[in-house]
């Protein structure tokens, strides 16, 4: 089978800075725990596991709620961020802090900081629930307003002063979107977009595929949202299956295809992407011997 790999893919600078900070933690004082995932895909959170680094993640908790689960030890703050009051009562707690967030979502927090003090409000287009989201509006709930929607701006004060900034891994083409309708709404506002460069170089890759794909597989957590966008981006043209390994590729899907496109989000293992892509490469509908999967090898998650 034909099978194009798009490029870039993968890790992005922030996932592999909290993966290894994570990697070193594991000498510090124990007992070593993540304040959520520590990127949003559920092999890593594993293969850290086995290395003696447990993860505290319950739907619906915050952060700063999670912290009450831990009493002594490391803590390590996950890529996606947190607000200061996390880190404020983890030290408060007497816990080791390792802050593993990601330079572009802090450069992010401190943007809203600054226009905070020059007297905006802040518009932050993102997802509700999204720890990343959830980090940037607790910098102030009362002036940083979360808009995931154009239906959120529309109760929006237009006398006031804002200033737009997002979620680093939002789509590029829904931010323009909420962008050019908030300019058109309000009259003072300020746009400072913040998607990250990874994200975006990937999503524009997606946007612009070969013509003769004839099916795409996105390879990445369901919790991801830069993955999730990916795949919503691919299915304006295509038929798109998102997949977490290649254990979920249903061979039936290959059928009457003859050219297949993968990609994945920023924090997939490279590892399950290359299966993915070797598997189709040497797929043939009439040979079912090509139908077989290998196993996949949790010990090579974290190279």
């Amino acid at each position: 089978m034909q099978v194009k790999a798009i490029t870039p893919r993968g890790y992005c600078k922030g996932v592999v800075r909290a993966i290894e900070m994570a990697k070193k933690a594991k000498d510090e004082k124990k007992p070593i725990v993540i304040l959520g995932m520590i990127v949003h895909n559920q092999y890593i959170v594993d293969a850290l596991k086995e290395m003696g680094i447990e993860t505290i993640d319950h739907p619906g908790k915050t952060r700063l709620e999670l912290l009450d689960e831990i009493d002594e030890g490391t803590v390590i703050i996950t890529a996606h961020g947190a607000s200061d009051q996390v880190f404020e009562k983890a030290r408060g707690k007497g816990l080791h802090v390792i802050d593993a967030s990601c330079l572009d979502v802090i450069k992010t927090h401190n943007v809203i900081k600054t226009r905070l003090q020059e007297g905006f409000e802040v518009l932050y287009f993102g997802k509700a629930g999204h720890p990343e989201a959830e980090g940037a509006v607790s910098i102030d709930a009362e002036r940083v307003h979360l808009i995931t929607s154009k239906s959120d701006l529309d109760g929006i004060d237009p006398g006031r002063s804002y200033v737009i900034t997002n979620q680093t891994t939002m789509s590029l083409y829904d931010v323009q979107e909420l962008c050019e309708y908030a300019e058109k709404l309000l009259p003072y506002v300020l746009v400072e977009k913040e998607t990250c460069t990874a994200t975006k170089i990937r999503q524009e890759a997606i946007k612009n595929m070969d013509e003769d794909v004839d099916i795409v597989f996105i390879v990445g957590d369901p919790h991801s949202n830069n993955t999730q966008k990916l795949a919503a981006i691919a299915r304006e043209k295509r038929e798109v299956h998102m997949i977490e390994s290649l254990e979920d590729l249903d061979v039936e899907l290959l059928r009457g295809k003859r050219k297949a496109a993968v990609s994945s989000g920023a924090s997939t293992p490279t590892y399950l992407t290359n299966q993915v892509i070797g598997f189709l490469e040497q797929f043939e509908e009439t040979d079912p011997a090509t139908y077989r999967k290998p196993a996949t090898d949790l010990t090579k998650i974290l190279d």
